[in-house]
């Protein structure tokens, strides 16, 4: 099976799972803004900002360095072992401390919602390594089995906790932490963990392996949290959380597309590692991204194009202000997807400190850009100071990638037409016309069509190809 189809179809495995559950949570969302204030929202949006934060601080990112080293040890039963149980022990351990530490400090906190932050880090972490489990063993219909009932199971509890007993900010919060504990329960079962797992396979010399991976990418994920987190906090800090509510009401658009593209980017990582040493990986990572990339620039637009329609439907007036963030949140997350391309070149050659580098820089601009704006623009310095950072962090990893190993080129007319298409589609969405609306959406109709034609007549050549 050629590496473009084997690509496809791991992707519509994973996408399976992932995007029904994805689709059930974006369209309740005018039931979460409905009967939450936007304080509650606020609130909890900061409580699962501070939880994503701690994740990276307290894992070493160890489940990153178990799946990349499982993917090298798929036929080795033993080094199977070696790694999972080294990896598991590493996290309880840590786990243990970060508990200890949580516990020390908490009296010194005045907060009704802080235990969440004990709970809801444990639950995650330990799903997440379950699932990077899973991934480097390549099981990826397991995987998309465990994203499906972690997220639909977190949508059933989310209603039975608001709608019928009223918990409001507590009922999602502990909802998010069941739908956890469902997907490693889920996976503990269904891989069977428990035959890879022994305290005779702990091995120092391999979890020294697995930090020298890992470790890196703790400043990489906090960077990572600063680009998509960081922003909520000092909304709130300075702002309020009912500003924060708002922000993260309307960032919920943007992440449609970054939601969808973390589907393809978890089989894209998988495809690079696997290839990385071929002798035309030069040529395939360079087809590829341009297709990817236009392929999701074109979603975005879209998705720009429909808010005039779209946003006064999903969202509860209360939160009408955010309206005007979405088409910058957009453009942003575009320079994300392309920044999510190529750093799996990182990844593959295990470079992540090249990784964390580059991240460390475009964070520190995204924090100075919003402090000097926030006192007078408001919600727009988040936005403006995230879409910089993205645009400097792509622009620096296509750099480093060149001078580090080869380079990758992007369609230069590819990048004119979306400036073509993309001023006017900006217009309209400001303009309050609903003739102009449905003009920018037909521009981005035929955008679409336009840059992705040919891609889009390989795949379905692809789809009904015999192997």
């Amino acid at each position: 099976m050629s590496r473009e189809r084997t690509l496809f179809k791991n992707t519509i495995i994973i996408a399976v799972g992932k995007i029904c559950t994805q689709l059930i949570t974006f369209f309740l969302l005018p039931l979460y803004t409905a009967i939450l204030s936007t304080e509650e929202y606020g609130t909890v949006d900061l409580l699962n900002t501070l939880v994503s934060l701690l994740l990276p601080i307290v894992t070493f990112q160890v489940e990153q360095a178990v799946f990349r080293n499982l993917i090298d040890n798929r036929e080795n039963e033993e080094n199977k072992k070696v790694i999972i149980s080294t990896g598991i022990f590493s996290v309880i351990i840590q786990c243990a401390i970060y508990i200890v530490i949580f516990l020390l400090i908490s009296p010194l906190v005045d907060n009704r919602y802080k235990f969440f932050l004990a709970t809801n880090v444990i639950a995650y972490i330990f799903a997440s390594l379950a699932q990077q489990i899973s991934r480097g063993l390549g099981k990826n219909t397991q995987f998309a089995v465990g994203s499906f009932l972690s997220a639909f199971s977190t949508i059933l509890f989310n209603i039975l906790f608001i709608v019928v007993f009223k918990f409001g900010a507590y009922g999602m919060l502990t909802a998010n932490m069941l739908g956890q504990l469902v997907c490693t329960i889920y996976n503990i079962i269904v891989l069977k963990l428990y035959k890879y797992i022994s305290f005779t396979k702990f091995k120092g010399i391999v979890l020294r392996k697995l930090w020298k991976y890992s470790l890196p990418l703790i400043p990489n994920a906090i960077s990572w949290w600063v680009f998509n987190a960081s922003d909520r906090v000092i909304v709130s800090g300075i702002l309020g959380v009912a500003q924060n509510g708002i922000l993260s009401a309307a960032h919920k658009f943007s992440t449609v597309l970054i939601t969808i593209y973390n589907i393809f980017n978890l089989t894209w990582t998988e495809m690079v590692s696997l290839h990385i040493n071929d002798s035309d990986v030069k040529e395939f990572l360079n087809k590829m991204t341009n297709i990817m990339l236009k392929f999701f620039t074109s979603i975005g637009i879209g998705i720009i194009a429909c808010m005039p329609f779209v946003y006064p439907i999903m969202i509860n007036e209360k939160f009408g202000d955010g309206y005007v963030q979405v088409p910058i949140m957009i453009i942003a997350s575009i320079f994300n997807v392309l920044v999510g391309l190529i750093s799996t070149i990182y990844v593959a050659e295990k470079n992540t400190k090249a990784v964390a580098n580059t991240s460390i820089i475009s964070a520190v601009i995204n924090i100075i850009v919003h402090l000097c704006l926030i006192k007078f623009v408001g919600l727009f310095a988040a936005t403006i100071s995230t879409l910089i950072a993205y645009f400097v962090m792509s622009l620096y990893r296509l750099y480093d990638i060149k001078k580090k190993y080869f380079e990758i080129n992007i369609d230069k007319s590819f990048v004119l037409s979306t400036l073509i298409a993309l001023v006017p589609i900006l217009f309209v969405y400001y303009s309050n016309n609903m003739i102009l609306y449905a003009m920018g959406l037909a521009i981005a109709i035929i955008y679409a069509y336009l840059i992705n034609k040919e891609n889009l007549n390989k795949i379905l050549k692809m789809i009904f190809k015999r192997k």
